[in-house]
């Protein structure tokens, strides 16, 4: 039987004659802090009709974030690497080189006011991308992120390749989603990461898809187009630590 979750997207399209969101990456390793103050204004910005749409695809340096849930016990190794207090949901996460971090500002009043459809469209995008390596991205209904399974490893094992941690202010959302494409895996032993212990964390690489950054980009910026509409090219924000 499906889960509700697969009934909640068919898509999260714009509201007609929309513009197009601006898709803007990154060069390099973006800091966190600089990261989150260009957020805040920009989502402002968003609801108060000075900025479009905005997908902002970054690499950060090693780094955690605690989530608003985040518990001190899951901080394994607090001295490993700077630790950021985060208004986002979720719990603790790693982020660092080689992983994908999507900053996602969308208006939702112009989609579909309803959190749990728009983290359920999160996720299908996730899960869309992975496809497209010819991997099987999966849903929980009990823990957000996408999942994949390990057979080889045990029949019951699976992985967290992405994870979904957001935060809507006026109905504009902001922080998104990160996808594990080579990052150095052991890092997020200093975490329990999102505070699931049973399971581990994987990446495209660890599961024999050796690919790179910008070609993942292309294929997120494909099924992106399909759940949230068009897309156009735009620079990436100047941020005062560049």
């Amino acid at each position: 039987m499906s889960s509700l979750r697969d009934h909640l997207v068919d898509s999260f399209l714009p509201a007609a004659g929309s513009a197009p969101v601006e898709w803007a990456i990154a060069e390099g390793l973006t800091g966190y802090d600089e990261a989150v103050a260009f957020m805040e204004a920009r989502a402002a910005a968003i609801a108060d009709g000075r900025a479009p749409e905005l997908v902002w695809l970054v690499e950060h340096p090693p780094l955690y974030t605690a989530g608003t849930s985040a518990r001190t016990e899951d901080l394994v190794e607090p001295d490993r690497f700077p630790v950021f207090q985060s208004g986002r949901g979720g719990q603790y996460t790693y982020h660092g080189p080689g992983q994908r971090v999507a900053y996602v500002m969308l208006d939702l009043k112009r989609r579909q006011p309803d959190l749990r459809r728009y983290v359920a469209a999160l996720e299908a995008w996730l899960i869309a991308t992975l496809a497209e390596f010819n991997i099987r991205g999966e849903r929980r209904e009990d823990r957000v992120g996408v999942w994949v399974r390990r057979p080889e490893k045990g029949a019951s094992v699976e992985d967290k390749v992405a994870a979904i941690g957001i935060r809507v202010r006026r109905w504009v959302s902001f922080h998104g989603i990160s996808l594990n494409v080579e990052p150095d895996l052991s890092h997020f032993s200093g975490i329990v990461p999102c505070g699931v212990r049973q399971h581990g964390v994987t990446s495209l690489v660890d599961l024999g898809i050796p690919v790179t950054m910008p070609e993942v980009d292309a294929v997120l910026r494909g099924t992106f187009e399909e759940i949230f509409g068009p897309t156009e090219r735009a620079e990436a924000p100047l941020l005062s630590g560049n």
